[in-house]
């Protein structure tokens, strides 16, 4: 990057070593001034160190890390220690943004103390300052349990991948009048939980500025129109780094899968080609030392 580019980024946004510290009591205050919430996914270690300097207000290391990252097919078989493990690298490059662990499938669903228990691990261990889980109604206990130890829980509600079978997929949610009213009402009985903030994803966007504007708590929609009170995506879907698929909801602002195959083509054809490593790429040593090592072999 030119120090032109540098310079610019700077001046937009301040760099994460001189902004203050988001946190949930920032969101509250962003919803009530109308400021939009600014939310992306990461994994990593350099893109958590990227995202953050670039002043976004927060994190979620998210359960998609299954598909866009590990390979799996959805979002189900990612586990507590997969989702630790990449929560401490991201929480090392990320020191200004609300960083949110995802509670994986089964971590929360069993009983409200397990998923007490798994909340705090990615505070303890996992260097996180919230987490979030999917679900309304059937998950108020657990909300209620984790928030009165002081953990702070975003809740996620609409199409929840985690709950993919028993959706029939990956399908919009409260496009009908009875699933509005059901997901308007667990929107309310997660604030009454105690979850600071709300995931609203790929239900209809007259449905999320609704909820958004009924509720106290700060919207985030992925997939659910302007009307919420932030944004969040997958950020290997942003740079077009994931190519299996691309929701329909996603804007690519870059299209990095492309940028990288043809790198790695070139790498290969100038190895190949023995035009790579050139002289510019290569150690050398003086002739007087290179003589001297000559004869002591000799």
């Amino acid at each position: 990057m030119s120090t032109t580019t540098i310079s610019a980024t700077t001046s937009q946004h301040s760099t994460s070593t001189s902004r203050k510290k988001v946190t949930t009591l920032a969101f509250r205050q962003k919803k009530e001034r109308g400021e939009p919430i600014t939310m992306l996914t990461a994994y990593d270690y350099p893109t958590a160190a990227a995202i953050d300097k670039a002043g976004i207000d927060s994190i979620l290391v998210g359960d998609s890390l299954a598909m866009v990252v590990l390979g799996y097919e959805n979002t189900l078989p990612v586990t507590m220690e997969e989702m630790l493990h990449h929560a401490r690298a991201v929480a090392r490059g990320a020191k200004s943004a609300l960083l949110v662990g995802d509670m994986p499938f089964m971590s929360y669903q069993v009983n409200a103390e397990e998923a007490l228990r798994n909340a705090g691990r990615f505070l303890q261990q996992g260097g996180m300052d919230a987490v979030k889980l999917e679900g309304g109604r059937e998950r108020a206990d657990a909300v209620r349990a984790i928030v009165g130890a002081g953990i702070p829980v975003m809740g996620h509600l609409g199409l929840t991948p985690q709950s993919i079978h028993q959706l029939g997929g990956f399908r919009a949610q409260g496009k009908t009048a009875s699933a509005a009213k059901r997901l308007f009402e667990d929107a309310q009985i997660l604030e009454e939980a105690g979850a600071f903030s709300l995931v609203l994803e790929s239900v209809p966007a007259r449905l999320a500025e609704y909820i958004s504007r009924h509720v106290s708590i700060p919207t985030i929609g992925i997939g659910a129109g302007a009307g919420c009170d932030g944004q969040v995506l997958v950020t290997h879907d942003l740079l077009g780094l994931f190519d299996r698929f691309t929701p329909k909801f996603v804007k690519k602002y870059a299209t990095l899968y492309e940028v990288m195959n043809k790198a790695f083509a070139d790498y290969i054809d100038e190895v190949e080609t023995k035009r790579f490593p050139a002289p510019e790429h290569t150690v050398e040593m003086n002739d007087e030392e290179w003589d001297a090592f000559v004869k002591e072999i000799k």
